[in-house]
């Protein structure tokens, strides 16, 4: 790192604090790419995020001036080097771009390129993007002198970030079918649930940080650990707003017209057959309707984005003097007793929180290839 450890994690946290600050998700990837180049000390840098047509739905050049950038025209294909790291899911670093068999040259207008460095950027197992540098500045005796395996591994740090953005970007985009109100209640939940999981793999991803630092150690650790602060104190804001945050249409319409609009617009938008059944339920207090319908929401949301399920029902009902909420899915299913000794807790805590907070109870049944039953148990109704 050509600028020391100072700019490099001032990079890392730039980034973090696009991705808490900014709604607008091109706003946060020109962050991102912005961070990449910095960081790196290289000429150029590029995010890309693929459509399903064989080019890109978004991509993000830093480097590049406006006049260049329409230039060269369209945005590229996916094909080439580009192809090969969406493709393989594996990143590729190398001395001269334009001498590898698959490249397969450029617009006229495009600058050039040699030195490379490109990484899949991932969700798991999913390949979300690409996110790729070039042309290192540095002097070049005896024909350039390119990126590194330390380069590699500091941008795989900030390929996490590009994660949250493109995660993001995808809720945004399903959000769009949902009527304001909804789109209030249910992107507040998901953003969440998504950025504070995120946080907590950022901040083990900046304590390994450290081990690339080798001009000041003992003051990159004080960096990672502000780092590291920065993110809880996110996580902890953004889970405070999230509980503050009633829904209008709650308001408005009740616990069980806004569930029953709710899982219409989330059987339309997925593959997975989503039903709602309600029997005898009256109005509820406030705060026993909130939480009811956001123990609901991270139910569906699990049910929907992990388990692979076929099929969820969603009943409210009586037992007795109480109000049961089940969420019932087909998925793929888990044990919840390796599930919290792995540290992922796919939104457990905060349903028992919410459960308990109203005086209620949560229960989880779940097994590996049996599916999953989430119920929560309120006072009222």
């Amino acid at each position: 790192m050509s600028q020391g450890p100072r700019s490099g994690l001032a990079a890392v946290s730039t980034a973090l604090l696009a991705m808490s600050r900014h709604l607008e998700v091109r706003d946060v990837l020109k962050t991102i790419v912005a961070s990449a180049r910095e960081l790196l000390d290289a000429q150029y840098a590029a995010l890309g995020v693929p459509d399903d047509h064989g080019g890109f739905a978004q991509f993000v050049v830093d480097g590049v001036s406006d006049k260049q950038w329409k230039a060269i025209g369209p945005l590229p294909r996916q094909h080439g080097i580009l192809a090969a790291m969406l493709q393989e899911a594996r990143p590729e670093r190398l001395a001269d771009v334009r001498k590898d068999p698959r490249f397969e040259g450029w617009p006229s207008a495009h600058p050039e390129m040699s030195d490379f460095l490109g990484l899949p950027v991932r969700d798991g197992d999913e390949v979300l993007g690409a996110l790729f540098l070039a042309n290192k500045n540095c002097a070049r005796p005896h024909g350039g002198c390119g990126f590194t395996k330390d380069d590699e591994e500091l941008l795989s740090i900030l390929a996490q970030h590009a994660a949250i953005a493109l995660t993001n970007a995808r809720l945004y985009e399903r959000s769009r079918e949902l009527t304001i109100a909804e789109e209030r209640s249910r992107l507040a939940h998901e953003l969440h649930d998504a950025v504070s999981q995120k946080l907590f793999s950022l901040r083990l991803t900046a304590q390994a940080a450290a081990a690339l630092v080798d001009r000041d150690p003992a003051r990159a650790k004080d960096e990672l650990q502000q780092v590291a602060a920065l993110a809880a104190e996110a996580a902890d804001e953004l889970r405070a707003a999230v509980v503050e945050l009633r829904p209008t249409a709650l308001d408005e319409d009740g616990l069980v017209a806004t569930l029953r609009t709710q899982i219409q617009v989330l059987d339309r938008a997925h593959t997975a057959r989503v039903t709602f059944t309600s029997h005898g339920v009256r109005a509820l207090p406030a705060a026993q309707e909130e939480a009811l319908l956001r123990v609901a929401q991270e139910a569906l949301h699990n049910a929907l984005r992990h388990s692979g399920a076929q099929s969820v029902e969603v009943t409210l009902g009586k037992r007795g003097p109480d109000t049961v909420l089940r969420v019932t899915d087909d998925g793929s299913g888990f044990d919840p007793t390796t599930v919290r000794r792995a540290g992922r807790h796919l939104g457990l805590v905060s349903m028992r929180d919410r459960a308990s907070g109203v005086g209620g109870t949560l229960t989880v049944q779940s097994a590996p290839g049996k599916g999953t039953t989430i119920e929560m148990e309120a006072p009222g109704g």
